[in-house]
């Protein structure tokens, strides 16, 4: 019996949860609708909870503000990029779909860069390419038959991530000024050359 009611509890909660990410999604989804066409700033609870359906103590339950919700959209953008790395095979597919978020998203992330500042939207880029970068020195260890100290590998990781990030702020904010073929063709050069020479150096 007590089996049972403790099913039926865990059932409820999951339900509950179900809904309630089902309602941030939806909040999520209006903001990203508003930021194409009005500054941050410009855009109200209000409206956001009426274009939604729900009142405004529905939003108030999941976000404190406006900047809360695009804060929490910022980090389910992350996560599914991160889904969708698991499915990619090489660095060019990763830096190809990473340029291609960019440019459809190039609205948001200017609205969350000029809301949040550069640091929250560098943390945002990082989460995306650190496995990634990982991943490839790993795999030139292995080309190599050589073993980097955790603590090189670490900063070698750190070192391009951070590199890579500064260089999609760059382009998200100056699309116009800027040559995306030649920024994806030298991005991969610099990986494909800089990686291994310096994994073999140290070798």
């Amino acid at each position: 019996m007590d089996k049972c009611i403790i099913n039926i509890e865990v059932g409820e909660f999951m339900t509950y949860e179900i809904k309630s990410t089902n309602t941030k999604k939806l909040l999520s989804a209006s903001l990203k609708k508003f930021m194409g066409h009005k500054q941050l700033s410009k855009i109200s609870v209000s409206e956001i909870a009426a274009d939604c359906g729900v009142n405004r103590k529905t939003f108030y339950y999941h976000f404190q503000d406006i900047y809360a919700l695009l804060k929490w959209t910022l980090e389910q953008e992350t996560l599914e990029v991160l889904k969708k790395f698991d499915l990619l095979l090489n660095p060019e597919e990763a830096i190809l779909f990473v340029i291609d978020y960019v440019d459809n998203n190039s609205h948001i992330l200017n609205c969350a860069y000029d809301s949040m500042g550069r640091e929250e939207i560098k943390r945002f880029f990082y989460a995306d390419f650190y496995g990634v970068i990982f991943s490839i020195i790993e795999g030139i260890e292995k080309e190599h038959d050589t073993c980097l100290p955790q603590d090189l590998k670490k900063y070698m990781t750190d070192f391009y991530t951070e590199a890579l990030a500064g260089v999609l702020i760059n382009y998200f904010q100056n699309k116009e000024s800027i040559d995306r073929d030649k920024l994806i063709e030298y991005t991969l050069f610099v990986l494909k050359s800089s990686l291994p020479e310096l994994i073999i150096k140290y070798k």
